[in-house]
């Protein structure tokens, strides 16, 4: 699981919205880089795609969450202290880091970036000195505006997560009010905030409220343009079923053929783009995993990467989806061993490794995300189990 509409383009109106020049900027924008690219594109078509790794400066441990049209890329990275700085990474290869006021600077607390739009702006959350969670936003400029669900706990463990931002501004998540996401105890709730900060809360009807259950969205690409927003509803018997909300506030909750019903099976988005279409995870009766892709009527599509593993727990995890259809993620071999794979429309399935991952149980290559030109971007595991970033360029 990764942690996240009928008519898409319902706000065309006599009067360009917010959400209409977003969609206007973002389409001009990858025509106008699709034309810059282009002899760059045949190029690698001629050398074949390119794979770079990086690390941040002072970077232990590099955590991917998000790459935008223009091909920054959004994370986080922990120190030697394990303390989290979030990072940008730019094409040309620079990077910035951030800390947010009011963070905390011992173990394993800090900032992290979590979603970055058209824009630049990004949604993330930072962990104050009690461990309590908030949430944030950063524009390009610099401006930065913290916010709290009204409904979130102030305990350890708790608070306000910022998972994803659209090109309109807008922000979805998720907050805790009840237990500690540390041990385990948390029940998850989610959100919607509007880009004129009025936050709607939100559970879908079937989630659990024990231990581990609740509403919990999935991040990054996990907010369309039109605001609907997916993830996954944990029960009370803890099984999954995928979820989506609407602009409208209408919840609807539904599950792939085939996808288990015991605890820790079922169905778990993981993506969704601006046509409703909706990627993700089946985990069926024997905890093998399923890609599935789900289109705005309903209809649903489901494929395994070629060399998958099928034992327990192995199997296809798809983990982003771009505005054109096209999907990335990984696979976990018989042998335990990540590998990233692009799905494009068609259903074709490109796999790929880093040429540093590791080939041990549990090493290799885990994408999370990609941009509307299909550059993917994650991390992997090394030899020695340290995990860096990665961009694959087409």
């Amino acid at each position: 699981m990764k942690t996240q509409a009928n008519h898409v383009f319902r706000f065309m109106t006599d009067t360009p919205s917010t959400k209409t020049r977003a969609l206007v900027r973002t389409m001009a924008f990858v025509l106008c880089l699709g034309l810059f690219l282009l002899p760059m594109s045949l190029n690698a078509i001629a050398s074949g795609p390119i794979i770079i790794s990086f690390d941040p400066p002072g970077s232990t441990l590099t955590y991917v969450f998000a790459i935008n049209s223009e091909g920054v890329i959004a994370g986080a990275y922990q120190d030697s202290t394990t303390l989290y700085h979030a990072f940008l990474r730019y094409p040309d290869g620079t990077f910035t880091t951030f800390e947010a006021p009011g963070a905390g600077t011992g173990p394993l607390q800090g900032t992290a970036f979590y979603s970055i739009n058209v824009e630049g702006t990004i949604a993330g959350q930072y962990i104050d000195s009690s461990n309590v969670f908030h949430s944030f936003l950063l524009k390009r400029d610099g401006t930065f505006t913290g916010f709290d669900v009204p409904g979130a706990g102030t305990g350890p463990g708790q608070g306000t997560f910022g998972w994803n931002i659209n090109a309109a501004g807008e922000v979805s998540g998720g907050y805790i009010n009840t237990g500690d996401v540390d041990n385990g105890t948390a029940v998850y709730h989610a959100y919607v905030r509007s880009s004129d900060g009025s936050v709607t809360e939100f559970d879908a009807p079937g989630a659990g409220t024990g231990p581990g259950q609740g509403t919990l969205l999935c991040y990054s690409d996990c907010l369309n343009l039109e605001g609907a927003t997916t993830g996954t509803s944990v029960d009370s018997s803890s099984a999954y079923h995928g979820l989506v909300r609407t602009p409208w506030g209408s919840i609807e909750e539904f599950n792939i053929a085939g996808a288990g019903s015991g605890a820790g099976q079922g169905t778990s988005p993981s993506g969704i783009n601006v046509l409703g279409m909706i990627a993700g995870q089946c985990i069926d009766p024997n905890n093998v995993s399923h890609g599935f892709l789900r289109d705005a009527d309903g209809m649903s599509t489901k494929f395994d990467v070629p060399g998958a593993g099928t034992g327990q727990y192995q199997g296809t995890s798809p983990q982003g989806i771009n505005d054109l259809g096209s999907t990335t993620g990984y696979d976990l071999d018989t042998n335990n061993v990540y590998h990233g794979f692009l799905r494009l429309p068609g259903g074709n399935i490109t796999v790929f490794n880093v040429p540093s991952a590791g080939t041990g149980a549990y090493q290799g290559t885990v994408p999370v995300a990609n941009n509307l030109l299909n550059v993917v971007t994650g991390f992997y595991f090394d030899s020695n189990n340290v995990i860096h970033g990665f961009l694959r360029i087409p």
